[in-house]
């Protein structure tokens, strides 16, 4: 028997197959854009506290970009189908903001925006791109949802970012990452 009659064989492979598909989808990373960057240079003893929010904030907006143009977008994006296809294309996720203090012992500020994303919003993307090509207008959805996603978990943290200022816990080693996580929405309940 040749290796592509040979029914053992091809059960073997489909099994591999199922195997990689099932672990691939239980997988967390398969299901999240992440975006982190770290600020090593440490802000002078007079900077004042605008300087150093803005300091904070410019590492939340560099991680913004890096998770928003990371290649985990990609496969976020083509999860949605065609609108016609499915009727009830509904996914919901988290945008998270996170600030690290490497230098500190300061607790993590950490703040948590939940999203919704529904059929109209693509249908509202495809007349936005012109396009009816589900991946392109996911992304735009995904990248507008992770934008106002970060700009509402920001202003969450924000009272504790001044308060950690205070504290003096960002002279030193900042790190932000930015991730957001997408799950599809049980219609079944």
């Amino acid at each position: 028997m040749s290796y592509r009659t040979n029914p053992d064989r091809i059960l073997e492979n489909i099994d591999r197959a199922r195997s990689r598909d099932i672990e691939r989808a239980l997988s967390l990373n398969d299901r999240q854009a992440r975006g982190r960057e770290l600020d090593t240079e440490i802000p002078e003893g007079d900077s004042t506290t605008p300087e150093r929010m803005r300091r904070i904030f410019g590492l939340v907006e560099a991680g913004y970009r890096r998770a928003a143009q990371g290649s985990e977008m990609m496969p976020l994006a083509a999860r949605f189908r065609a609108i016609g296809d499915i009727s009830h294309q509904d996914a919901r996720g988290d945008v998270t903001v996170s600030v690290h203090y490497h230098d500190s012992e300061r607790r993590d500020d950490i703040g948590v925006a939940p999203f919704e994303i529904t059929p109209r919003d693509l249908e509202e993307a495809r007349k936005a791109t012109r396009t009816s090509r589900p991946d392109v207008n996911a992304m735009k959805v995904l990248r507008l949802r992770l934008r106002d996603g970060v700009m509402a978990a920001y202003t969450k943290i924000e009272p504790r970012l001044r308060d950690a200022l205070k504290e003096r816990a960002d002279i030193g080693h900042v790190e932000a990452e930015i991730t957001l996580d997408l799950r599809p929405t049980d219609t079944t309940l």
